[in-house]
């Protein structure tokens, strides 16, 4: 059953669809978005391994111009005679780190450590060196280096937001455009599928998403072409056939009663009633038929198609009596369609029930297969064995002229069991009758 649209059905379809995190647009730009973190911390790590390295570069180098001091002034504070400075620019003895202590060794030096184990005080650089058997080291602050390292690794980070915050709606607005022709492909797509052979997607862009425009319009040109040329084949046999049919008739009329003549003028009965069917979805198909409206009283037509069947349906009619404007020919049409389809494919009791203008005609056989129900009614295909045999033209021949009539034919199944049809004359304007009795 076709679903109602409000007045803003459309626009909140594309707003759940620009949020839903599964859609294209998303996962583009969740690409983007991560190639462009990715990029931002890789420049970030190369600019900060960058700048550390020249830091510690520079570090040293001040750490041991301030050691080459330091030990012309050590030098001169053990020079005989020579009162030391107090305080002195360097440290001897148990004040020499550790970590400095191990890096020099055994050598003269110079030895350099970078200390951060302090970071109440801030980093520095040590240098040491061995002179005369004593380690003179000096300490070097690079706490101004730090800051600075830190507020570029923090410039950056903000850099990079920035950026993410600039590329995501970007992206998400350029990859509207392609989307939207995507989606327009889908629809053109669509429409083909529920019979608007005259649909085409208009793109001739010269990408890609053009090469499956232009690949779709031309299936639908061959689609087009070939259902035509079938229908037009499907009529011109129909119409050649009536002649030797109505022959077949006459000549069957004539010869003497006996059971072989019943058998015969059977057949011929049958053989008619298929050119019939097939000149109709012929008529059908070609779009030019059109409805003859007027009030129609939905329960005296429905009551006489039963009868004109001859078969036994049970009618209910809940309410007033239902009057529409439709054309009775063709609904008479439908209703008949549909009683013959539940008597030969379903099992008794078979139900019509009417109310206000919509007619539901129900029986409790196996219900429809399937297949039928996910694509519809097709010519020559009764779906499925247990449903019985015949050409499948009752349904299709229904369908047809329920869209003449401006008329909603849905195929549904009953639980536990039994095939539904039901009929909505939702264009039709109901007319006011008499009550029901």
């Amino acid at each position: 059953m076709t679903p109602t649209l409000t007045a803003d059905g459309p626009a909140r379809h594309a707003l759940r669809r620009l949020a839903d995190p599964r859609s294209l647009r998303w996962r583009i730009t969740a690409a983007v978005a991560v190639a462009a973190c990715a990029m931002a911390l890789g420049i970030g790590v190369l600019v900060h391994r960058s700048t550390e390295a020249r830091s510690l570069s520079l570090g040293r180098a001040s750490a041991e111009r301030d050691l080459g001091r330091a030990e012309t002034e050590f030098r001169d504070d053990t020079a005989p005679g020579h009162t030391p400075r107090q305080p002195s620019g360097y440290v001897t003895g148990d004040a020499v780190p550790d970590e400095l202590l191990n890096r020099l060794g055994s050598g003269p030096g110079p030895a350099t450590w970078y200390d951060t184990t302090k970071p109440a005080h801030g980093a520095a650089m040590w240098a040491a060196t061995r002179i005369d058997g004593t380690v003179v080291a000096v300490r070097t602050s690079m706490l101004t280096d730090q800051l600075s390292r830190q507020a570029l690794d923090r410039h950056m980070r903000y850099a990079a937001g920035a950026t993410l915050a600039v590329v995501v709606p970007l992206t998400l607005l350029a990859a509207g455009l392609p989307l939207r022709r995507l989606r327009r492909v889908t629809d053109t797509a669509r429409r083909i599928r529920h019979g608007d052979l005259d649909a085409r997607t208009g793109d001739h862009a010269h990408d890609e998403i053009g090469e499956i425009s232009s690949a779709v319009d031309h299936m639908a040109d061959a689609l087009r072409d070939r259902l035509h040329s079938e229908q037009r084949f499907t009529g011109d046999v129909a119409h050649e056939l009536r002649t030797p049919i109505a022959g077949l008739v006459t000549s069957a009329d004539l010869l003497p009663e006996s059971e072989p003549t019943d058998l015969v003028r059977d057949r011929v009965r049958v053989l008619r009633g298929l050119v019939d069917d097939l000149l109709e979805i012929s008529r059908l198909d070609t779009g030019t038929e059109r409805a003859d409206i007027q009030p129609v009283p939905l329960d005296e037509l429905a009551e006489e198609s039963v009868r004109r069947t001859g078969l036994d349906a049970r009618l209910t009619v809940t309410g007033r009596r239902p009057v529409a404007e439709t054309d009775p020919r063709r609904l008479d049409r439908v209703i008949t369609n549909l009683i013959v389809n539940a008597h030969r494919h379903g099992r008794a009791p078979v139900e019509i029930s009417i109310e206000g203008t919509t007619i539901v005609v129900r029986d409790h056989g196996p219900g429809f297969p399937q297949d039928l129900l996910d694509r519809g009614p097709r010519r020559f295909r009764t779906g499925s064995a247990e449903r019985g045999h015949g050409h499948g033209l009752g349904l299709t021949i229904a369908m047809g002229q329920a869209q003449v009539i401006g008329a909603r034919l849905t195929l549904t199944n009953a639980t536990p069991h039994g095939a539904v049809a039901t009929l909505d004359l939702e264009r039709a304007a109901p007319c006011p009758g008499p009550d029901h009795p």
